[in-house]
Formats: structure tokens, sequence, C-alpha cells
């Protein structure tokens, strides 16, 4: 049931979620025109132009992972409409997973900010505020569910 609140924000977060892939999480910029980005499945790319000096994959893959996890969780969630309690759980499991991006993200800029030796101040770029309005949009739909048991177990009271 699309017209439910709670199933338009759950919309939002698969939304946020599938645009924030095309986005990188950090970026650092230098005076010369090298940049660095901290982006979901490459750990590292320094830029001299016109073509990437350095390329590492494996420990930054997991943020693109994580990412993946949660559209499907929020997706399964999304169609999960007649089981309340189910939604609510994963709900909760989906919050869990863009926390731990959120934080595996900053983890892994504190890390680049001391393995790139650019010059200047990185950058925080969409990458990483997409996925924190996902987990907002996360949270108000689980607020907005309970809110709708809430209001089934009082009218089944009545009864």
């Amino acid at each position: 049931m699309i017209q439910r609140v709670q199933s338009l924000f759950l919309i939002a977060v698969v939304v946020c979620l599938v645009t924030a892939q095309f986005f990188p999480v950090w970026q650092k910029l230098d005076a010369t025109g090298e940049t660095g980005a901290l982006l979901k499945v490459t750990h590292t790319e320094i830029y001299s132009p016109p073509e990437p000096v350095s390329r590492e994959y494996f420990p930054t893959a997991v943020l693109g992972l994580l990412i993946l996890v949660g559209i499907v969780v929020a997706v399964v969630a999304l169609f999960r409409f007649r089981n309340r309690m189910l939604q609510l759980k994963l709900g909760a499991v989906n919050s869990l997973v863009l926390a731990g991006f959120l934080g595996l993200s900053v983890y892994f800029t504190f890390r680049m900010e001391q393995m790139i030796p650019l010059a200047g101040e990185g950058t925080y770029d969409f990458g990483m505020y997409l996925p924190a309005a996902a987990l907002i949009c996360n949270l108000l739909a689980n607020r907005f569910i309970r809110k709708d048991e809430a209001l089934v177990r009082s009218v089944d009271r009545i009864r």
C-alpha cells in the first residue's frame, strides 16, 4: 500500500540509497588538479590528470555491500506491509546497516586523510549525506509503522 506514510518513507530510503551508489563518499582536491576520492567500491583513486595513478579495492567494498544490503532490506520491508511486526524488525536491521555504513565511512575517510599525500582538506560528498538522509527516513518509517500497530491494537481492544 503506497498510500501509507511509512511506505513513502521506505521508498525515499530506496531512492536515497540507489542514488548514493553513484556518488563518492569523500574527496580531497589539491591545488595542482590532483584528486583523491573515497568511492563505495574502490578504496582510493588518486588522479593525476588525465589518467588514474593508484586504485585499490577491497577495504571499502564493504561500503558498497552495506548500501546494497540496505536497498534489499528496504524493498523487502516495503512489500511486507501486511506484517507490521516484521516490517519493524526489518526497519531495525536496516537502521543498523545504515549506521554501520556511516561509521565505516567516517573511519575510512580518517584513514584516507593520512594515506593520500595531497595538500588541502578533504570534504564529504553526496555519497555520505544521502545514506544519512536514508537513515532518517528509515527511522521515520519505523515510527509510523509503530503508530499503525498501536492503532490496530487499540481497535482490537474496543471489539
